[in-house]
């Protein structure tokens, strides 16, 4: 590259990094955009989004060879043929594990923008809060009224469907039409509401899915394929490739290189400032220089705290950020794969169309109000209602009886699945594993995360809620399950790098800076110090264009 100097680096191309690059290019800032994977272009490069299951060899099933080779990924529902090759390549780039911790990588441009669930929802007041009132971890430095107006500009660029419920659990927000429940989840609604005298609601799951066009960003609305993970060719939902990206370019400012792992950030001790970032071409393993005057790390949690810890070590030995001695600690996730359904009667003369890509959604009861449990923080649920086809007679397996059964609309069947909160905990860290390098020879990363005694409680209710929910509202036949969790499996992991108001005790502070390098912001997982029990993406773009706006002032006052 012939210019190596910008106004601002931008490393990760994931949904935080898709959203600094287009607040800071919008801003005025020169901006290079850093992505360790391949190039992956809109449309174009989405090979399987037209494909129906038939058309896949093995009709979308792991086969044992990518068993083999992706021992972690065949730990879950990730590895199939519709998705395959857009997770991250496990002899490529390893790590190990102290305790079991099921990490789930997209190496791509556009990182997990174009394999996430969608699912968007604010952070309550509470959640901001609980850290100090319980003695948890360290205090938020901000508030939800700090984030509410961010949350505001993320929600109208990015597209949220959802609908008003008034709920101090759950803030409404800046929504599109909201999708609608079929009539067997209408019904299951009012019954909750009835059934728990209001204190329990369902409505439609909140997701990044336009249900109106966005011809300003060249977006289409949902067709209701529910092939998003495949890539979706008309933009229906948020991602960088259709969103963010596209509004960094039109500006002029933004340079994309791709196949770049970022190494490490080059530090100033004198200054006390980062100059830039120093790379690792994937190809021709040559080692290149990037100078900058601000930084943005989004390479996601794990691989922005891995890049800080392998900066800076001839002054902090663990790495820029870690003279608190919490980089690298109190990884969160949201532990799931529990809950409870059964079968609906009454609605045998109704059906469904579409394929809609969201379910329902349950917010949050427990811990709140005057509700106490034996555990801290709570969950809220996904779920919802469908048919499937086919009559359950076990003699009609082959041949003509077969067809004509499958011609024939099943069961009403209903679900509902456990989101819940992780505390953040010291002892849940990961660390430099020197002893194992991966295709580039650079160290690899080793968890030693578990469950504590507070999310084993949780658990129970988490179950035993469901069920009683399913059987107050008339579903039959219910059965609760419990498939096993080990962090990791939500795909939401957090932490490592904490946002909190004293350097003594944190890794950020309230801007999202390093406080030993003003100048280096990280704003993806990596910056939370508590997770909730919702999904985390819309946060990461609200803090991003937050921590984005701050960064171009502090610059203008020339304060970085």
């Amino acid at each position: 590259m012939a210019n190596n100097t910008f106004d601002a680096i931008v490393v990760g191309s994931g949904i935080s990094g898709g959203w600094a690059a287009k607040e800071l290019t919008e801003k005025g800032l020169k901006v290079l955009m850093l992505e360790r994977g391949r190039m992956l272009e809109h449309v174009k490069d989405y090979v399987n989004t037209t494909k129906d299951v038939w058309d896949f060899p093995h009709r979308d099933a792991a086969t044992q060879q990518m068993k083999k080779d992706y021992p972690v990924l065949r730990r879950d529902y990730p590895l199939n043929e519709s998705t395959f090759g857009m997770w991250a390549n496990e002899k490529d780039c390893p790590y190990t594990e102290t305790k079991r911790f099921d990490w789930y990588r997209g190496y791509h441009l556009g990182g997990r923008s174009l394999l996430w669930g969608r699912q968007s929802y604010r952070w309550n007041k509470w959640d901001f809060e609980a850290n100090a009132k319980e003695g948890i971890g360290v205090d938020w430095p901000i508030r939800y009224d700090d984030l509410a107006p961010w949350y505001s500009y993320a929600e109208k660029f990015a597209g949220i469907q959802g609908t008003k419920e008034g709920l101090d659990v759950l803030p409404d927000g800046e929504f599109l039409p909201g999708m609608e429940m079929n009539v067997v989840e209408k019904d299951l609604a009012a019954k909750l509401k009835t059934q728990f005298g209001g204190k329990r609601h369902m409505f439609i799951g909140r997701s990044a899915n336009i249900t109106q066009p966005k011809p300003e960003q060249g977006r289409v609305n949902c067709q209701y394929r529910n092939r998003c993970w495949r890539g979706c060719p008309f933009g229906a939902y948020f991602s960088t490739q259709s969103a963010t990206l596209p509004a960094a370019n039109a500006t002029g400012n933004l340079t994309l290189e791709t196949d770049k792992i970022v190494t490490k950030v080059l530090y100033d001790k004198d200054k006390k400032r980062a100059t830039g970032v120093e790379v690792i071409d994937t190809h021709d393993n040559k080692t290149y220089t990037f100078n900058a005057k601000i930084i943005f790390l989004c390479a996601s949690a794990f691989n922005s705290t891995w890049i800080l810890m392998n900066s800076a070590t001839d002054i902090w030995p663990e790495g820029l950020g870690s003279a608190s001695g919490e980089l690298g600690h109190n990884i969160m996730d949201h532990h799931l794969k529990n809950g409870a359904g059964g079968t609906v009667e009454g609605f045998e003369d109704k059906y469904l169309y579409g394929r809609r890509p969201t379910g329902i959604y349950i917010p949050r009861f427990r811990n709140i109000y005057d509700d106490k449990r034996d555990y801290l923080r709570g969950f809220g649920y996904q779920g919802g209602a469908g048919r499937g086809r086919g009559v359950d007679i076990a003699e009609f397996s082959i041949g003509a009886e077969l067809k004509e059964s499958l011609s024939e609309p099943g069961k009403w069947h209903f679900s509902i699945m456990g989101f819940g909160e992780i505390l953040p905990d010291h002892s849940n860290k990961m660390t430099l594993n020197k002893n194992v390098k991966d295709k580039w020879g650079l160290p690899v990363l080793d968890f030693d995360v578990e469950m504590k005694q507070n999310e084993l409680n949780m658990r129970k209710d988490m179950m035993n809620d469901a069920a009683e929910m399913c059987n107050a509202i008339g579903v039959k036949d219910v059965n609760t399950f419990d498939y096993g969790y080990n962090v990791g499996m939500g795909i939401h992991e957090m932490g490592t790098a904490r946002m909190g108001r004293d350097p003594k005790t944190s890794v950020l502070n309230g801007n999202n800076q390093v406080w030993d390098a003003p100048n280096v912001f990280v704003t993806d997982g990596a910056c939370m110090t508590s997770a909730s029990c919702v999904n985390p993406s819309l946060t990461y773009m609200a803090l991003t264009a937050r921590a984005a706006d701050f960064a171009v002032s502090e610059l203008k006052k020339q304060n970085l």
